[in-house]
């Protein structure tokens, strides 16, 4: 979409909100007819024409990411209700999505719904951060979930931060904690790696440094695609790792599947999985804190790989707690004994 169109739709001009290349896994409902999008402006304009009543407090800052549900309609929260009811501008990953979702909380959204997905927000934010400079209340909305992780919604606070707009959000649904706290892992330290890479070198690097990773992790991955990664999962990081695979959160059919990652990977290979999964990775065992002699010794290696003994020293030193001048005194009585 041209810079243009896009002014065109934050205006009130024509939109179309379906990237030109959707996702293999995007929703199918991002390929609806035009004709759809006609009949769907012309309820939006009647919707612009009533007015609505704003609480006290709720726009005072004119940037706001919103939290939607992840399944429950029930998580849906009075803010998030009234947000879509006063926004003047919302800008929502799939607008069809959100007029779907405004229809089953029985909101009417008064402002114009806009576009904000991964194919056009590079381009766009600037244009709803200049809306919301100009004193426009501008909601932000993704599929489900806060926007921002692993949706649409980075580059748009981005811009935001850096042309000095406040931003704030409405707390709500996330797969990530969710998921977190049904796993039975430790979630005291946690890290999340998004959607997990479908193959080549990035998929080999997550891999390589999951196997190391002593903290909880928390992945999304695609339902056909999770017993395959429990298995590779459990040959690359060790079968013997705690996971659990989360699927369909707070919706009727929710599962919580928790065991080793070779249990995991057995239960669900012969399964047709459907929904959304997230996968809790159990971290690594803790390693064995070196010994002074394994320090003196790595310091050693890398001084005859040509660093000097003092700099080879100084930075094992920093890398695990130890004394510096110490360790330097005793490769220096090594190489001399």
């Amino acid at each position: 979409m041209s810079d243009h169109d896009a002014q065109d739709e934050l205006r009130g001009g024509p939109q179309d909100d379906a990237p030109e290349d959707a996702p293999e896994d995007a929703p199918a409902d991002r390929a609806d007819d035009a004709s759809d999008d006609a009949s769907e402006d012309a309820a939006e304009d009647e919707h612009e024409t009533s007015a609505v009543a704003v609480p006290a407090g709720l726009w005072d800052v004119p940037l706001v990411l919103a939290a939607t549900p992840i399944g429950n309609l029930s998580d849906a929260s009075p803010r998030l209700r009234a947000l879509l009811a006063s926004a003047e501008i919302v800008a929502a990953e799939d607008t069809r999505r959100t007029r779907h979702l405004c229809q089953a909380l029985g909101v009417r959204p008064t402002g114009r719904l806009v576009s904000l997905h991964e194919h056009n927000e590079a381009s766009r934010a600037a244009e709803v951060v200049e809306r919301a400079a100009a004193g426009a209340r501008v909601l932000v909305v993704s599929d489900a979930g806060m926007p921002a992780v692993s949706d649409p919604g980075f580059r748009l606070v981005a811009a935001a931060v850096e042309a000095g707009v406040e931003v704030t959000a409405a707390p709500g649904a996330s797969a990530v904690p969710t998921a977190l706290a049904l796993s039975g892992l430790p979630t005291d330290r946690f890290t999340f790696a998004g959607f997990m890479p479908r193959k080549g070198a990035d998929r080999r690097r997550l891999l390589h440094r999951l196997a190391a990773e002593e903290w909880t992790t928390v992945l999304f991955e695609s339902p056909h695609r999770t017993a395959a990664t429990l298995a590779e999962c459990a040959e690359q990081l060790g079968g013997e790792r705690g996971a659990a695979m989360c699927r369909e959160l707070t919706k009727k059919h929710e599962e919580v599947l928790r065991g080793s990652l070779a249990e995991l990977a057995e239960q669900t290979a012969s399964r047709q999985l459907r929904g959304e999964v997230v996968l809790v990775i159990g971290g690594a065992a803790e390693q064995a804190a070196p010994s002074h002699e394994d320090l003196v010794a790595e310091v050693l290696r890398r001084a005859e790989a040509g660093e000097k003994v003092k700099a080879a020293a100084k930075e094992v030193a920093a890398a695990h707690g130890a004394t510096s001048r110490e360790l330097y005194d005793a490769a220096v009585a090594a190489r001399k004994g």
